[in-house]
């Protein structure tokens, strides 16, 4: 029995619409973002680099090899030195900024290192996973998916300035998306979704049932249903204002195209390239 049929969903091959989790995100949060980021063409022009983005860029690639290394070379020290051998600094306020996160940064990837369990090899690490359902191919690339025991487990590495709590981790779309993609390509049971929180140390954790999971489901075919539609009306000659509203809020501060968005600069004052570095 294939994941689809434990969890009631029935894959067929018809037109469906491909999206990411990335994505799905961007509508829900400003449709006029969505148009400005996937669908203009040209594409507008973007804000420089952010602090926040660039580091969480650093610490990723530098867990990805971490794991590319043989298990006894999972050290503190190399995973420190993975983070030099990724870094750079844009976005960052001034050199003595880049310099104080870089050397937070290497403490937290050798803090992680050190609690990794030496005989524990990831069924995945960066894995592009896919699921199919009636109405939509959502797909993705998860940063680690674990074994334990019988079941898998998806891992998602997190660096911001604040601290996820399982409630976010129960709500975060993509992380319940990548289960149902890893338990349908696998073949093995996948509702454990966790956060790893490498500033604080922290583990947020949850795990999804099959109602959960066929909610998080149901939420992206209806979200992947009105982007195709807008975008549909759009390419038939719909106007684009009406058809993609902005949605103003504090995060329109740091927007990365904002510069095309009157209603967004009106929101709220262009945040600072670091201001969403952790404290």
């Amino acid at each position: 029995m294939d994941c689809g049929t434990q969890l009631g969903f029935d894959f067929v091959t018809t037109r469906l619409v491909r999206v990411t989790p990335s994505k799905l995100a961007t509508w829900d949060d400003c449709p006029r973002r969505y148009r400005l980021t996937y669908l203009d063409r040209p594409s507008p022009s973007r804000g420089g680099a952010r602090a926040g983005s660039t580091l969480g860029a650093v610490v990723h690639l530098a867990l990805r090899a971490l794991f590319d290394l043989p298990p006894g070379e999972r050290t503190p020290r190399a995973a420190s030195g993975l983070v030099d051998r990724y870094w750079n600094s844009e976005g960052f306020r001034d050199a003595a900024q880049a310099a104080e996160y870089r050397e937070r940064a290497r403490g937290w990837v050798a803090d992680y290192a050190a609690e990794l369990d030496p005989d524990a090899e990831p069924v995945g690490v960066e894995r592009w996973v896919s699921v199919a359902t009636d109405r939509i191919v959502a797909e993705g690339r998860v940063d680690r998916i674990d074994r334990r025991g019988d079941e898998l487990v998806i891992v998602d590495y997190k660096t911001g300035r604040r601290t996820p709590a399982p409630p976010d981790t129960a709500a975060a779309r993509a992380l319940a998306l990548y289960a149902v993609a890893v338990e349908g390509t696998l073949h093995r049971t996948c509702r454990q979704v966790e956060l790893h929180h490498l500033p604080s140390g922290e583990v947020a954790a949850w795990r999804h049932d099959a109602a959960s999971l066929r909610e998080h489901v149901g939420a992206a075919e209806a979200t992947a249903t009105e982007l195709d539609s807008a975008a549909a009306a759009l390419a038939a000659g719909g106007d684009a204002d009406a058809l993609f509203p902005a949605r103003p809020a504090p995060r329109c501060g740091g927007c990365d195209v904002r510069r095309h968005c009157p209603q967004g600069r009106a929101a709220a004052p262009e945040e600072a390239p670091w201001a969403g570095l952790a404290p």
